[in-house]
């Protein structure tokens, strides 16, 4: 999970001690201290500045040096009590050049003329149209200290990916229309570089893995799984693609990656499903088919949360139970196993979907709280669909039941309950994906990230 670096910045005219006519100091000290404490908490790094800054001259030299710590994700703006705007919104703007988030934090309360403070801080910048968030909320409400770290987070993820590589393997799979990528979309929008290689490239990688190779690895593989790894050619070039795979985009200095899968390599080597799931369990940011949105999504969801992630078909959704059930064809991190289903092995199974075959995982994923999200294009432009759910296992007496109505029942399935209108959601997502993150955070962080990408967030 994220843990984004912040600074901590008070502000204000009336400082030093300065007390007002009632005898009080402007600036409650314990207040401040109180804030601090409480972002902490939220499982943020605070870098302080060590003054109140009130004149221009303090505010260059605060913001030059903030701007100077390489691994500086956001900055908080807690204002201490009323300030004259102008002086600080010159070295804000010059700040906002460096792409880390700008939080503007009033504590509630009469006493040292804090909201003002705020307000006019607020009303200065969307005058001069620099980006912030502006949070006027209590150190002790959850509500507002969640939002603070929610967008302090998804800052973290913008900088991260800015300079990025996601590498795909392949041309496009499956005809998906949903899921191409305009590389120069990409860098303008995330600042995120598209690479490729042939996947005959992974061919050679996976030939190139020793005998030594494949049994050191199946040793560290058996720990995963509740049964057996399979034995056998079939199973053998499944592992190898895993390493070969892995391999390559270290290699290559990737930070996520698509598959085109099949047609192609599933056909003439193995099929994708458990190199996938292995490269989700070890927290690569990966899709299949070459669906670069949904790859993102991953990537999302992975940096975000503090489980691994899971992408599958909407392959049912009852609008009257708000019940969806996410299958996919083989591919899912064990580490999401629950009692119902503990993580085992199947056969891919599908002749025209990699007719190499392939061993796949099967399981049923453990209950939780989380959502369901996909980043997408509407003609052309970056939108991101979420909903809130939760993640549940049908009883002993049922399962058996509900894994065979798909007719694949060894693919691995996730039982979900969506807190959304379902007609809404229906006609808002955005492809046969849908990406399952652990967090019940997940939703603020990714809402964050639309609002600091300026993508259009469908927030369900």
């Amino acid at each position: 999970m994220v843990n984004a670096k912040v600074g901590f910045v008070v502000y204000g005219v009336h400082k030093d001690g300065l007390k007002d006519p009632m005898g009080a100091p402007f600036i409650d000290d314990a207040i401040v201290a109180a804030a601090k404490r409480s972002l902490r908490a939220a499982g943020l790094e605070l870098v302080e500045h060590d003054i109140v800054v009130a004149s221009k001259a303090e505010a260059r030299d605060c913001f030059r040096r903030m701007a100077k710590i390489d691994d500086l994700d956001a900055l908080v703006l807690f204002s201490g009590t009323w300030v004259w705007a102008a002086h600080l919104v010159g070295a804000l703007r010059e700040f906002a050049g460096s792409r880390r988030g700008i939080v503007l934090w009033t504590n509630p309360g009469s006493q040292g003329w804090r909201p003002v403070g705020g307000l006019v801080m607020h009303g200065g910048l969307e005058e001069v149209g620099i980006a912030h968030r502006w949070v006027y909320g209590a150190h002790d409400d959850p509500a507002a200290v969640g939002r603070i770290a929610a967008y302090c987070r998804a800052s973290h993820e913008r900088r991260r990916l800015s300079g990025a590589t996601i590498g795909a393997f392949g041309g496009r799979g499956m005809g998906q229309t949903c899921g191409v990528a305009d590389p120069s979309q990409w860098m303008r929008v995330f600042g995120i570089d598209i690479d490729s290689r042939d996947t005959s490239a992974l061919l050679a990688a996976a030939a190139a893995v020793t005998p030594a190779q494949l049994a050191a690895a199946r040793k560290d593989l058996a720990k995963r799984f509740a049964e057996p790894l399979p034995t056998g050619e079939v199973a053998d070039r499944s592992i190898r693609l895993y390493l070969g795979i892995r391999e390559t985009v270290k290699r290559e200095g990737w930070d996520l990656y698509t598959i085109q899968s099949f047609p192609g390599l599933g056909d003439e080597y193995s099929a994708t499903c458990f190199a996938q799931s292995m490269m989700l369990d070890d927290g690569w940011g990966t899709s299949t088919l070459s669906d670069f949105n949904t790859a993102l999504t991953v990537k999302l969801l992975t940096d975000l949360s503090r489980e691994r992630v899971y992408y599958g078909d909407l392959q049912h959704i009852d609008t009257a139970t708000r019940e969806i059930k996410i299958i996919g064809d083989g591919a899912c991190p064990p580490s999401l196993a629950g009692k119902a289903g503990p993580a085992g092995f199947a056969e891919h199974g599908i002749p025209t979907e990699g007719g190499a075959g392939g061993i796949s995982v099967k399981l049923v994923c453990k209950p939780g709280r989380g959502v369901l999200a996909r980043v997408g294009r509407r003609s052309g432009e970056f939108e991101m669909a979420v909903a809130r759910c939760e993640v549940f296992e049908p009883s002993a007496a049922e399962l058996e039941r509900r894994k065979l109505e798909c007719g694949i029942p060894f693919w691995p399935h996730a039982f979900v309950r969506v807190d959304a209108d379902m007609e809404r959601l229906v006609q808002a997502w955005n492809n046969e994906y849908a990406v399952l993150g652990y967090g019940e955070h997940l939703y603020d962080d990714l809402a964050a990230f639309c609002e600091l990408t300026g993508i259009r967030a469908v927030l369900l």
